[in-house]
């Protein structure tokens, strides 16, 4: 349960139709295997103490009976569990019958939710047997202890209080106006739904759907939890449909069709981070409501859901290339609409070789075919200076003359000699004036040129450069509109690939190819035997862990120690402890230092949640101290 991190299971028992003996053994014996897993919550379906198809069994004294002995076993079992149960049962109050969730730990019954919304059609003729719930919560006698009974019940753990469960059940997430809406605003992160739910032609489709769109729609951890095989099949066929989601994402899905337990983690900090960043997640009024409150170990929870190293790359293969057609297509039609409006028919982007300015020259291309222009008035230079390679030179030669764009090489190293001797610096001393001269120089180039042409100069600089200062101030720090301000490294990479593999033409192909594989670099010191001399990666860390931590830092807020642990378990075999924490280190060294730079970045398109830019997604001081999220590693 550190780190927000909490183990939960749905589980559908084995089951004999009204045999409330058998069905408690069997819920019992899935308990002590669910707390055997670290679960700290564990749902069954709805009625599973009786079973869902017992028809006018329900309205028999025995049952009732059975199933009020069972709720009672469950209890006494409980006392030995760290875990937190909601069964399901039928329950008479007065005169009326209801379908109920009950909530079970430590030996109580913390309390018993009825089931709102009572389905009488189709297959479905639940209103013979139950009533529909009270919201209002009242106190009833079960099992030898005053129980508090009421859809409006909060369950919080007093150990972990984003740990707030609420109940619906079954029918109750079809309708119109599902109870969960009404619990996930009163506070409830997890939502938990027995449920007995059969099956049908593009049924399942459906009601993962559902599920997925509900967890979203509330910000929360939704548990549903299906009847399965051992319900009646006179008429209908149970196939025990699990699903955990979180957020919109299915996290664990029973597609076995077979009786089982199913456990994940949910990751509360997750979900409380972003009911706070959501202004339109709004509170209600809890006066109708009444928390139970209950206590649980907090433990190290050991995590089996994927964390993915790679947060801003998709993994599925189609799901990857359509996601790499929308971001391009924004990062055009944000290029084509500024030209557009500045009456430009020409552009201007600096050519070295690498990704960046490899991605920037592409997007700019799709721009000019938007807006019906001649590729020609898109003006490709290359600047090289001392650390300029033959491979990079090549490369960006190639790439302009295979987009069919116009080519000028403009050398830069007499200028930047003429210059730093201008201002008394050592060609030998090869320090961060020596490199950012190069860089300053460059982008003056660039926008005379841009001036010369009455153009617009197109930004390369990405997302992971501007969140580790990796830029010169008024350097390849400025242009006119970049592109790829909010496009992260891992991501360029994938974007880039994409142009290759749709190309047609096989000399830009294997340009691109080859540009995929040159090692990132400034390229600002000299050369040694003609290869790249400064491997960015070497200097301030690998971009697949600076990406993962940018992501998780700036969409979820997490602690730097949150962030550490999930980055040791998504890059296990990759980088060991010791690496990952150095790099953490620098990440938020830098991300601090280096703000001045992105609090006047130049305009360009958002294309993802995650973002820089000082208009949007990110007003932060440029004198703001990393004392406290340093501190935070420094108790590792």
């Amino acid at each position: 349960m550190k780190n927000g991190f909490l183990k939960v299971s749905t589980v559908t028992p084995d089951l004999r139709v009204a045999d409330t003996v058998y069905n408690t053994e069997q819920i019992i014996a899935c308990m002590k295997g669910c707390a055997a897993l670290g679960s700290k919550l564990a749902v069954f379906p709805e009625l599973s103490l009786t079973g869902y198809t017992c028809g006018d069994l329900f309205l028999q004294q025995p049952l009732l009976a059975g199933a009020l002995d069972g709720l009672q076993a469950v209890c006494e079992a409980s006392e030995e569990l760290d875990l937190l149960t909601v069964v399901g049962l039928p329950v008479a109050v007065g005169s009326e019958l209801y379908n109920c969730a009950a909530f079970v730990k430590d030996g109580t019954v913390l309390g018993l939710v009825p089931k709102s919304c009572i389905p009488n059609y189709a297959e479905f003729y639940e209103a013979r047997h139950f009533s529909p719930g009270p919201e209002r919560a009242q106190f009833i006698e079960v099992c030898g202890q005053d129980v508090p009974f009421g859809t409006n019940l909060l369950f919080s753990c007093m150990d972990m209080p984003e740990f707030t469960v609420a109940a619906e059940i079954c029918e109750d997430v079809w309708t119109v106006a599902p109870p969960s809406c009404r619990h996930a605003r009163a506070g409830a992160t997890v939502i938990v739904n027995p449920s007995a739910s059969d099956e049908l032609t593009s049924k399942r489709e459906y009601r993962r759907e559902l599920i997925k769109g509900q967890s979203a729609r509330l910000v929360c951890g939704y548990l549903y939890c299906d009847a399965g095989e051992g319900e009646s099949t006179t008429d209908l066929v149970f196939a025990g449909h699990d699903m955990i989601a979180e957020n919109g994402t299915m996290l664990v899905e029973n597609n076995t069709r077979k009786n089982g337990i199913y456990t994940t983690e949910l990751d509360l900090d997750k979900i409380c981070s972003e009911r706070r960043r959501m202004t339109t997640f709004t509170a209600i009024d809890t006066n109708d409501y009444l928390t139970v409150r209950f206590s649980t170990a907090v433990e190290d929870t050991v995590l089996t859901r994927k964390i993915d190293s790679s947060p801003f790359v998709p993994d599925e293969d189609a799901l990857r290339e359509e996601r790499c057609e929308e971001i391009i297509s924004i990062q055009a039609l944000g290029l084509k609409k500024r030209l557009s409006h500045i009456h430009a028919t020409t552009a201007v982007v600096g050519i070295s070789g690498g990704l960046d300015s490899t991605l920037a020259l592409l997007i700019a291309a799709r721009a000019f075919d938007m807006l019906g222009l001649p590729r020609e008035g898109i003006i490709g230079i290359t600047m090289p200076c001392f650390g300029t390679t033959d491979r990079t030179y090549n490369n960006a030669i190639s790439l302009m003359k295979a987009l069919h764009i116009t080519v000028r090489e403009i050398p830069i190293r007499e200028a930047v000699t003429v210059h730093l001797k201008d201002i008394g610096h050592s060609l030998d001393d090869h320090n961060v004036t020596y490199e950012n001269a190069q860089a300053r120089e460059r982008t003056q180039v660039l926008m005379d040129v841009a001036n010369d042409v009455n153009g617009l100069v197109v930004g390369t600089g990405d997302l992971s450069e501007l969140a580790l200062g990796w830029a010169t101030y008024n350097g390849d720090h400025m242009s006119m509109y970049g592109v790829n301000g909010s496009i992260p490294k891992t991501l360029v990479r994938y974007l880039v690939r994409y142009f290759a593999d749709e190309t047609q033409d096989e000399v830009l192909r294997g340009t691109l190819l080859d540009v995929l594989d040159t090692p990132v670099s400034p390229e600002l010191l000299p050369a040694e035997g003609g290869k790249i001399s400064q491997k960015t990666e070497d200097i301030v860390g690998p971009y697949e862990l600076h990406d993962f931590f940018l992501y998780h830092m700036m969409r979820f807020g997490y602690l730097p120690s949150k962030i550490y642990r999930m980055a040791v378990y998504a890059f296990d075999g990759r980088y060991d402890g010791e690496t990952i924490l150095k790099w953490l280190r620098t990440f938020y060294r830098r991300f601090f230092s280096q703000q001045f730079k992105r609090s006047c970045l130049p305009d360009g398109p958002k294309v993802g949640s995650v973002a820089l830019s000082p208009r949007g997604d990110l007003r932060m001081p440029s004198d703001a101290c990393a004392a406290l999220w340093q501190s935070d590693l420094d108790r590792l």
